[in-house]
């Protein structure tokens, strides 16, 4: 089978325009960049208020692993087929990060023939998002180090700094650093710390605003230090709000592609789900569900982190009200939960499989907790064996989930199209009693436990006392009714990568816990979750090149 790069760059697309077509936006309603993509115009988006909502399908996963799952190559594969069967579906999707797609795990725009394009444009600078949020960010933290430096007449304490810079790569000699080093007019000295891209407040808050006024509003409210008698200082203290819009101004408009099948993408915002809240901005969402029968959307990694912050973040601060969810899973994945090594996953091996399903068991266990109903889909790998497939399948089915067999990868819409009958079947047939893991009103403390007790499994919850005590500050300063965004591993259900399947009788350690009160959450890392990655010894950067007709090769 020929590479992702590949199938991408064969595929005849239509022209951005007649893609918007499809979904009743004319010409005049978008604003192109280049042939193939273009942001949402502002009036479209006044225009869309009126319009009913669509169902909203949420696309989540197991724990990732080496072998792959394949969440938003499913996603993609879903809208395509819902198309086929005569329903009017829209994605909505996050856009990929630089950080990855040089290092380890590769792009974001799906695999084999169910991928949005163009996808080399998506994985690389796109229409600039990326850039207008670090651009943003960074011109916060000049504008705080240049309050200090020119007298300080907040009364900033220097080592009570709080926000960081930024870029949006992984680099990992840029997580603890010394600024202001050098002549006096080059700043105070201090230690300062950059976290990638997005990480940060300003992409959280990019994600969850509801349009350009509300966006400044919650740009004014970031925390960036505390003063020497502990005030907190925020953005608006420093007259930071207006120029940090203007960079975002633009940005902050949906964008639209593509699927290989010509299925309408609006792919905007991208928050890692590791430590941040891994959801596409609400605006996206909504434009999606506005524009049509069905939208489907995903949130990154695996449930216990992607869909719960879904649920109990963007769908508290946005009114959402999920309709069905499809839960992905794959025979490998499944085996190597089960304690199968990488090299040996293709072998059939029903004890492993066994083993291993648990992940996938309890997964299902907590997305039950949300009252959606659940689909799971099994994406097909041609290592699989029929036995395999009919134990997975059994075993969905005596957990009370609809069922269906998922080869988008190779096939395409065609080859999501059991899946689809079983999502609308469900949507039609089916009943959403969507609820929340937790009040507004529970203390940060227990919302933290409650998450690790009842979405982790752990046994019992230990803080840091640096953690403590800021969870103390932060409900000293009215933050006590804010959800709590988890950042921890994406592998595993515990703090721990290396605790696959269902760990129990474990503890979850939170070693700091910060504020996002912009965006409106309190965010706790739990473990050793880092918020600026590494390149690993071999990273992706190595691989990719461009030939002399400027053709991009080694893209994944």
């Amino acid at each position: 089978m020929k590479s992702d790069i590949e199938i991408a760059q064969e595929n005849v697309k239509l022209p951005i325009a007649e893609v918007a077509a499809k979904v009743g936006i004319s010409a005049d309603d978008i604003e192109p960049y280049g042939k193939y993509k273009a942001k949402l115009s502002e009036e479209l988006m006044k225009k869309l208020e009126a319009k009913e909502d669509g169902k909203l399908v949420l696309v989540t996963a197991i724990n990732p692993t080496p072998a792959g799952e394949g969440k938003t190559t499913t996603s993609i594969g879903l809208a395509d087929a819902l198309r086929l069967q005569g329903k009017n579906a829209v994605l909505a999707l996050r856009e990929p990060s630089l950080g990855p797609c040089f290092g380890m795990k590769g792009g974001a725009a799906g695999g084999g023939y169910a991928q949005v394009v163009p996808m080399e444009d998506l994985n690389l600078h796109f229409t600039g998002d990326f850039h207008a949020i670090t651009s943003a960010n960074n011109l916060l933290a000049a504008l705080l180090d240049n309050h200090i430096q020119q007298g300080n007449e907040l009364g900033i304490d220097p080592r009570q700094v709080v926000m960081k810079r930024c870029e949006d790569m992984n680099d990992r000699a840029l997580r603890n650093i010394v600024i202001g080093l050098g002549a006096k007019s080059d700043g105070m000295v201090r230690e300062d710390h950059f976290v990638i891209t997005v990480a940060t407040e300003i992409m959280a808050i990019f994600c969850l605003a509801s349009d350009l006024a509300d966006l400044k509003k919650r740009l004014g409210e970031i925390i960036v230090a505390y003063t020497f008698d502990k005030k907190p200082v925020r953005a608006k203290d420093l007259n930071a709000v207006g120029a940090m819009t203007a960079l975002l101004k633009d940005a902050i408009s949906p964008n639209m592609i593509q699927s290989l099948e010509h299925t309408p993408a609006i792919v905007h915002g991208g928050p890692f789900a590791n430590i941040a809240h891994g959801c596409n901005s609400v605006r996206a969402t909504r434009a999606a569900m506005k524009l049509s029968d069905i939208c489907v959307t995903e949130a990154g990694f695996g449930a216990d982190l992607g869909a719960e912050k879904f649920f109990d973040i963007k769908c508290r601060k946005a009114g959402l009200t999920p309709d069905a969810v499809v839960l992905v899973a794959t025979i490998r994945a499944l085996k190597y939960n089960g304690g199968v090594a990488k090299a040996d996953l293709g072998t059939e091996n029903l004890e492993a499989l066994g083993a291993g399903i648990v992940n996938l068991e309890k997964h299902i266990e907590n997305l039950q907790k949300y009252g959606v109903p659940i689909v799971v889909a099994l994406n097909s790998f041609f290592t699989d064996t029929d036995a395999e497939r009919q134990f997975v399948e059994e075993f969905c089915r005596s957990k009370g989930c609809k069922f269906a067999l998922s080869e988008v990868f190779e096939k395409g819409g065609k080859g999501g199209e059991a899946l689809a009958r079983e999502v609308i079947d469900t949507l039609e047939n089916g009943r959403s009693e969507f609820k929340m893991l937790y009040e507004d009103d529970l203390s940060l403390t227990d919302k933290i436990e409650k998450i690790a007790r009842e979405i982790y499994g752990a046994s019992e919850v230990t803080y840091l006392p640096a953690a403590k005590r800021e969870l103390d500050r932060l409900t000293e300063l009215g933050m006590a009714d804010y959800p709590v965004c988890m950042a921890k591993t994406q592998y595993s259900l515990s703090d721990d990568p290396k605790k696959l399947g269902c760990p129990t009788d474990y503890t979850i350690t939170v070693r700091e816990v910060y504020p996002s009160a912009g965006a409106g959450f309190v965010v706790a890392i739990l473990g050793d979750m880092l918020t600026m990655p590494g390149l690993p010894k071999d990273p992706a950067a190595y691989h990719i090149d461009v030939d002399d007709e400027g053709k991009i090769t080694g893209l994944f």
